[in-house]
């Protein structure tokens, strides 16, 4: 088949790879330099010229990676030009645009979550943060590339991540309205699904790591990286998850008017009542995706077609874990340097995969273009075995001036649930 794939970073370079391993033609735009793909010097919001290109160049199927594009309606485009492509339409990506959206969604629908208010006045905010008291969870309500979330240990931390938002406008009109949440205690797991109206198709389940640094420390981030399975997260809980929240929101979507075909996201903790809904996305997520697909021994072309059919489908998984460990600028996710020589990050293992996220070619060398800058996936027997050949991986590409996390699966390692 010939396929195009919307995006340029680490996720849209995973979903090329797992797509370019069943021998498919894949075109990325703008795709990235480390992608072994055909790139297309298009912008992800170029919606007509976008669509002049997959038609022109008989496109079978086109698969959103990011979620910007998701809400400026580029399905709902495509779609009108009769072509066809894998995603939510503007509406339904509001699971991910609109954090208030998908909270009122889930209140009415009965669907388990952190209890939570809506405010766009700071006087009102943080009068309800001195009353509720810490620890306490702050979130913009629109899109802030992962980083519009506070999990405020302190009121005074909360207030002042209120005031950023609120006030000083650190996101823009991202934050111009704001969710505060009840802050929710347990083990944390993303659940992706491949959804058509009200059937639902699980993938493997993944950890991903928010913080910056070791041990859960430091600011929130886009994902310091991932690993899948997840051994303390018991296939009863994740059939749990599938019946109570997944299977639940795809059918609210269906009843309120607003269908869902896509990758629907789930971020999950499992709190002491079960697993209850943090977040939603609504695309692949990153940096999940890079230890999922890997795992999916699959056709995903063929898997996504069917799924857009309405077919039952049956997903073939490798038994092996992959861990996924980022490489990050020095300061992400605040002020980082671009342009970091990063050498060729050619790697010698069959095991480990490198993925790219901020990154660009100049001659024989790349140069870091982002906070996240890239990341190395490896498969092992063991979440341990694969740790070692990833961070074996990282050690081999030498990348100076950029640090990553050490712990990356640990969690897993303390677990003997299976």
């Amino acid at each position: 088949m010939k396929l195009l794939v919307i995006g340029r970073g680490g996720r849209e370079h995973s979903i090329v790879e797992t797509l370019s391993r069943s021998g498919h033609e894949v075109f990325a735009a703008p795709g990235n330099d480390g992608m072994n793909a055909k790139l297309v010097p298009l912008q992800e919001e170029q919606n007509e010229e976008l669509a002049a290109f997959a038609k022109e160049n008989r496109i079978d199927l086109t698969i959103v990676g990011p979620e910007v594009p998701l809400l400026n309606g580029i399905v709902d485009y495509f779609q009108q030009k009769g072509l066809l492509i894998f995603g939510p339409s503007k509406k339904a990506a509001m699971m991910e645009g609109s954090k208030q959206f998908a909270k009122d969604l889930m209140l009415k629908h009965g669907i388990p979550t952190a209890g939570y208010q809506t405010f766009t006045n700071f006087e009102e905010a943080k009068a309800h943060i001195e009353k509720e008291g810490a620890p306490i969870v702050i979130k913009a309500d629109g899109l802030a590339a992962g980083k519009g979330v506070t999990v405020a240990m302190t009121v005074e931390e909360a207030v002042s991540s209120a005031r950023e938002m609120l006030t000083e406008q650190k996101f823009g009109s991202a934050g111009t309205k704001i969710v505060i949440e009840e802050f929710l205690e347990g083990e944390e797991f993303s659940f992706m699904c491949l959804v058509n109206g009200s059937k639902v198709y699980p993938l493997a389940i993944a950890q991903d790591h928010k913080r910056a640094f070791d041990g859960d420390s430091g600011p929130n981030t886009g994902g310091m990286g991932a690993y899948s399975p997840v051994p303390q997260i018991s296939s009863d809980i994740t059939e749990e998850a599938l019946q109570h929240i997944l299977m639940p929101t795809a059918a609210a979507l269906e009843t309120e008017g607003t269908p869902f075909t896509g990758v629907l996201y789930a971020g999950l903790m499992l709190t002491k009542e079960g697993p209850k809904v943090i977040e939603f996305n609504a695309r692949f997520g990153d940096p999940e995706t890079q230890v999922v697909l890997p795992r999916l021994k699959s056709d995903l072309a063929e898997v996504l077609i069917a799924v857009l059919k309405g077919d039952d489908v049956q997903l073939d998984w490798d038994e092996r874990a992959a861990v996924g460990v980022v490489m990050a600028a020095q300061g992400y996710p605040g002020e980082y340097q671009k342009g970091i020589e990063l050498g060729s990050l050619q790697l010698s293992s069959s095991e480990a995969m490198l993925f790219h996220s901020g990154t660009k070619r100049e001659g024989e060398k790349f140069l870091s273009t982002g906070g996240r800058v890239f990341s190395v996936t490896a498969l092992g027997e063991t979440i341990e075995a694969a740790r070692k050949t990833a961070y074996g991986a990282i050690e081999e590409t030498q990348a100076k001036g950029l640090f990553c996390r050490t712990d990356i699966g640990k969690k897993a390692l303390k677990s003997s649930v299976s």
